[in-house]
């Protein structure tokens, strides 16, 4: 690799879009465009872009690996100041403009940045600037440890200057009502005008200037930047109903006003108030769909039992080291990811896997931090801490699902970038028809028809429908052991029509086990599984082992082998108490002169069962033949009954025998099976499927499973399988459970049907809003949509939004799709 000074680059010589010369050495270029700049001018380019920093990595970064450059990172931050789905375009724009940012994505949902970046041609500086200069907006810089703590003490605060602002802005905008209906309430009539004005007039200018600011600022900043969003809606609105009042009080005459009723000092105040209110329950709403991730990290300790050379003392769980051997008392939750050392007891890792019942622990046996030590002591040695513990990955994986776009949302990114300019368009319209065609008092209809339009129309639903469903959803699985990678993989998952599931591992548990033994020759099942155990105690294979472990289970006792040999897919030799005892195939047991043919039967029902046989001989004279069998996983029938009933198409996929295939489709009800099937060929029948129009989902937990889990439209993966799976899979279960799939596709429907919905109404609302705050229904009707109204239908149907989403908090995924 050469590091190309010019453009902060890393680039292949062979694959360099240019070269030049400068003072005696080559220098190497990423695009034709640098080099041609370079050439022209050499010094002024050179002094134009940035030196290379040393690659040090952002606290809250991470190496990107799908598709992305090599040394570019991914980071996500916390974003202040967004209002609707008009700010998500203009912070996301802002960022893409930045050199070296390769990709931005903002969720308003979680009011957060992903950001995959360069960083030697950019860092955290660059982003704020490029944020703040896209509006009133600020980037929050912090550790990945502490964004959760950080965005939550800053919600806080938000949510508290809200409410302050809100109460306020209420109580002033009820006296500023009471006041304006003053010919109305007969105490209040005999009042004077003037000083009633006077009161209306400083009540209303207290709101607009305390709680209203927000808006006026917001609404100046994408003014100079000559772009328009929700802030200016709300600005015009209440400014134009304030502006109009205060000239019609201070100058009644040139107003042609006939009382205090003209005036609309009441719309001005409480359209501020009600849409701070909404902006106040909105946010509310909004931390509950992303409790998910708060309540994962609350499950990690502050501190550890730590065992020292000066004994036992608690540290901070952050000052934790690998090797550090931490003891842990019942009740108590553990720290860090590690290898129990000494004690036993049940640990609850339902935080993890879903699964409510505790799992037993003893020496050998590892731990995860954040789970719950139900009942004895254990001491553990510590291998995993701070960020790279499984709890803090889970966390970071829900968080980046969380702030990933569905694909649906791609529609409402082009709709709201060009909504409001749209909506301003609509109302002053509506200002002019109605002025110029309206009933007498033209002008005051005008301005309330126009105040109208522009408050009812404010995005916020739009912009809140798909992202606080990704975010409820995401979390939602994350509690039940179901991580979903990214909101495209939601949406896709729910379009699922064909569930190829691999067999080893993945229907089956991946242990063979001994389910039949025939002895043969005079020997018993005793002797048999003596001598077989005995020479095989000394093999790593699975077969042997499954050997072992059914002798065991009797209650056999084994000697110890001598001159063992082990040939590779044939089998093994070994002298047992001074007797030559071979075990393997029946091929090797033909090589070495065994006969076979008592055998024969056996074989072949073993064949129709799908069975491995593994055949015995001692002193080259058989003794029997066991049978092994990759034991089903209990509900897989079940699962396949049920994905089947849904209208799923189910298929086997295996690099296994045929035979062994469909003996294990025919008994879970699986009608097509694709055996012996290479890793690579894998991913050609997946290709072949999603060919032929099928939506498909790949459930695997191996290496060879990978290609094929890449290929699928969402690739499933246990992540009790290989890394390798688990990476290549779109969703990973956390549990060994086939209702996990189930679990998966059930929460993706559900979750895209609530996008659905908050995106039906969220149009509906607009489609049908605007032009009743236009005054369509007046020619008919004689009915007008007041401000007030209209600002309490916008807040309304935010929080509609959100609560619809909260609904998913409630689902209970019991492994069936319908229901």
């Amino acid at each position: 690799m050469v590091h190309d000074p010019v453009c902060g680059m890393d680039i292949e010589k062979k694959d360099a879009a240019g070269t030049s010369v400068s003072k005696g050495r080559t220098v190497y270029f990423c695009s034709l465009r640098c080099k041609e700049r370079f050439d022209a001018e050499p010094e002024r380019f050179l002094r134009s872009q940035r030196s290379p920093t040393p690659k040090v990595r952002h606290p809250t970064s991470r190496p990107v690996l799908s598709g992305k450059k090599a040394d570019a990172v991914h980071v996500t931050l916390p974003v202040e100041g967004m209002s609707c789905a008009s700010c998500v375009l203009k912070v996301e724009n802002a960022l893409k403009a930045v050199p070296g940012i390769l990709d931005a994505g903002v969720n308003f949902g979680t009011e957060e940045v992903s950001i995959d970046y360069l960083p030697a041609m950019t860092g955290p500086q660059d982003w704020k600037n490029a944020v703040r200069s896209a509006g009133d907006y600020h980037l929050l810089e912090t550790p990945e440890e502490t964004l959760e703590e950080v965005e939550a003490q800053s919600l806080e605060k938000r949510l508290r200057v809200l409410k302050h602002k809100t109460v306020f802005g209420l109580l002033a905008s009820a006296l500023v009502m009471v006041g304006s209906m003053k010919h109305m309430i007969p105490v209040l009539d005999s009042l004077p005008d003037i000083p009633v004005g006077l009161a209306l007039l400083a009540l209303s200018t207290a709101v607009l200037v305390w709680p209203g600011s927000q808006f006026f600022k917001g609404a100046w900043s994408s003014l100079r930047r000559r772009t328009a969003d929700m802030n200016t809606l709300v600005a015009l609105g209440a400014g134009s109903a304030y502006l109009y009042s205060t000239a019609a009080f201070l100058f009644p005459g040139m107003a042609h006003t006939s009382g205090m009723h003209d005036l609309y000092f009441d719309s001005a105040a409480m359209i501020t108030s009600l849409v701070l209110l909404g902006r106040t329950l909105e946010a509310r709403a909004k931390r509950r769909t992303s409790s998910a991730v708060r309540e994962l990290i609350d499950l990690r300790p502050k501190t550890a039992r730590v065992v020292r050379k000066e004994g036992e003392r608690d540290i901070p769980t952050a000052e934790v080291i690998p090797g550090d051997r931490i003891v842990v008392r019942p009740g108590e939750s553990i720290p860090v990811d590690g290898v129990v050392r000494r004690g036993r007891s049940s640990v609850d890792e339902s935080m993890v896997t879903g699964e409510p019942m505790p799992v037993d622990k003893k020496p050998g046996d590892t731990v995860t931090g954040g789970t719950i030590n139900k009942f004895g002591h254990l001491e553990f040695v510590a291998e995993r801490v701070g960020g790279q513990t499984l709890l803090a990955q889970i966390v970071r994986s829900v968080r980046e699902a969380q702030g990933s776009k569905a694909p649906v949302q791609r529609l409402v990114d082009r709709v709201a970038s060009i909504f409001v300019p749209a909506v301003v368009v609509v109302a002053v319209l509506t200002f002019a028809v109605w002025w110029i065609f309206g009933p007498p008092p033209a002008f005051n209809r005008a301005l309330l028809n126009f105040v109208s339009v522009l408050i009812i129309a404010c995005p916020c639903a739009l912009g809140l429908a798909t992202p606080v469903a990704v975010v409820a959803g995401t979390g939602v699985g994350a509690k039940h052991g179901i991580l979903i990678k990214n909101g495209e993989s939601l949406e896709t998952a729910s379009r699922i029509t064909s569930v190829v599931f691999d067999k080893t591992g993945t229907l089956t548990w991946g242990k063979p086990e001994l389910v039949k033994v025939v002895p043969l020759g005079g020997f018993n099942e005793k002797d048999l599984l003596f001598f077989a155990a005995s020479a095989e105690k000394g093999s790593e294979h699975p077969l042997a082992e499954a050997v072992v472990t059914e002798a065991t289970r009797r209650g056999v006792a084994l000697s110890e082998a001598e001159s063992f040999q082990a040939v590779p897919g044939k089998g093994v030799r070994a002298r047992v108490r001074k007797r030559t005892v071979l075990v393997g195939t029946e091929k090797w047991m033909t090589e070495n002169g065994v006969g076979t043919a008592q055998a024969s039967p056996q074989l072949e029902s073993f064949a129709l069962e799908g069975w491995t046989p593994l055949l015995a001989a001692v002193d080259k004279k058989l003794a029997g033949i066991c049978g092994a069998a990759d034991r089903l996983k209990e509900n897989a029938s079940r699962i396949v009954d049920r994905l089947k009933t849904a209208g799923l198409k189910v298929l086997l996929l295996t690099g296994d025998n045929a035979r062994a295939a469909e003996s294990v489709a025919k008994r879970i009800g699986i009608d097509e099976v694709k055996a012996g099937v290479l890793p690579q060929d894998k991913a050609r029948v997946i290709e072949k499927l999603r060919q032929t129009g099928q939506t498909v989902a790949m459930v695997g937990d191996g290496i060879n499973d990978a290609p094929a889990l890449a290929q699928a439209d969402v690739g499933m993966a246990f992540a009790s399988g290989t890394d390798v799976a688990v990476h290549s899979a779109a969703i990973t279960f956390m549990r060994n459970d086939l209702e996990a799939v189930i679990d998966a596709v059930r929460l993706s429907r559900k979750t895209m049907r609530i996008i659905r919905q908050n995106l039906f109404w969220a149009f509906v609302y607009n489609a049908v809003g605007i032009p009743i705050a236009a005054g369509v229904l007046y020619p008919a009707f004689g009915l007008t949509l007041k401000p007030v109204f209209a600002a309490a239908a916008m807040s309304l149907s935010s929080i509609s939004v959100v609560a619809n989403a909260l609904r998913l908090r409630r689902i209970r995924l019991n492994g069936k799709i319908n229901g």
